[in-house]
């Protein structure tokens, strides 16, 4: 087989972290991203002879994947949910590694592809990230170049809406971060609502069948709106008895939160021009395990 030589295990391994920056990416979820690059390893032992581009041709492979996956009822039914959230990773130990623009793996960035359909994203994905060209995308996607390049004017106008959000300073996160963990400990209503945008929109993510209890609620669809957030959160936000741990997750600050030393949720902010715009509260625990314990870095994805 063309994929058990030395040269073969190298080649894979050294596309490995793009591999699965671009599953995760696409799915939203670092297990599946995983289990994807690694269907694409078994299928580049088993290839029958010789690629011309390998970060190409495994490019398409994990694509295709991803695709098929959702498109997949399961997937589709998760994905539909109005309170999902992609997996917060931490990008500073495991197989994703370092990202060159992080903009691209932001919290925010991945709400928005969330939103595009499947083929949307992966059409944006492949051009604007991966540098596909069209008639490489078509081929891909079984598409014409003139389909791939309405898809992805379409997918370009949803990012434009929020492009703001994904290129804020780092700074203006952290001190904002700070300022409303400050403001909701204290249970300061009106210092909340100072740092909301008005049209600001909170998402909490407690899994498939919700979640109660020791600080949270979970809301079934996001809820905006600068007073009616501030008033949630002081209201849910009360002796939750949660210890809490500054967090460097998908390249912006973040909140983890951990109930004997176990993670419970995580919180990333959307930022832009001073105000919080977006609250990405993460409270499903069975897709928080890869944080790791409290103190501990945990791997990314």
């Amino acid at each position: 087989m063309a994929g058990s030589t030395t040269e073969g295990v190298a080649q894979f391994e050294a596309q490995r972290a793009r591999l699965v920056a671009l599953a995760y990416r696409m799915l939203g979820d670092v297990g599946r991203a995983e289990d994807m690059v690694q269907e694409a390893w078994l299928r580049w032992q088993d290839r029958q002879q010789e690629v011309d581009s390998p970060p190409a041709y495994l490019v398409t492979v994990v694509t295709r994947l991803c695709l098929n996956e959702l498109d997949s009822a399961k997937t589709r039914h998760e994905q539909s949910r109005g309170d999902r959230l992609p997996e917060p990773v931490a990008l500073d130990q495991g197989t994703l590694g370092r990202i060159d623009a992080l903009e691209q793996v932001s919290m925010a960035f991945l709400v928005v592809l969330q939103r595009l359909n499947p083929t949307e994203r992966a059409v944006l994905l492949l051009h604007d990230v991966f540098d596909f060209s069209h008639a490489e995308i078509a081929t891909l996607i079984e598409k014409n170049e003139a389909a791939c390049r309405k898809l992805l004017e379409r997918a370009r106008e949803h990012v434009a809406s929020e492009k703001r959000l994904f290129v804020a300073p780092h700074e203006m996160h952290q001190r904002l971060l700070g300022s409303f963990m400050q403001a909701a400990t204290a249970g300061d209503t009106s210092a909340l609502v100072a740092l909301l945008a008005d049209d600001a929109i909170l998402i909490t993510d407690g899994g498939a069948e919700g979640r109660r209890g020791r600080g949270f609620r979970n809301l079934q669809l996001p809820l905006q709106g600068a007073t009616k957030i501030a008033a949630f959160i002081i209201a849910t936000g009360r002796n939750s008895g949660l210890e809490v741990e500054m967090r460097e997750l998908n390249g912006q600050p973040a909140i983890v939160f951990y109930d004997k030393d176990q993670p419970s949720a995580a919180l990333l902010l959307g930022v832009a021009n001073g105000h919080i715009h977006r609250i990405f509260f993460h409270a499903d625990t069975t897709r928080l395990r890869h944080l790791g314990p409290r103190g501990h870095r945990g791997r990314g994805a």
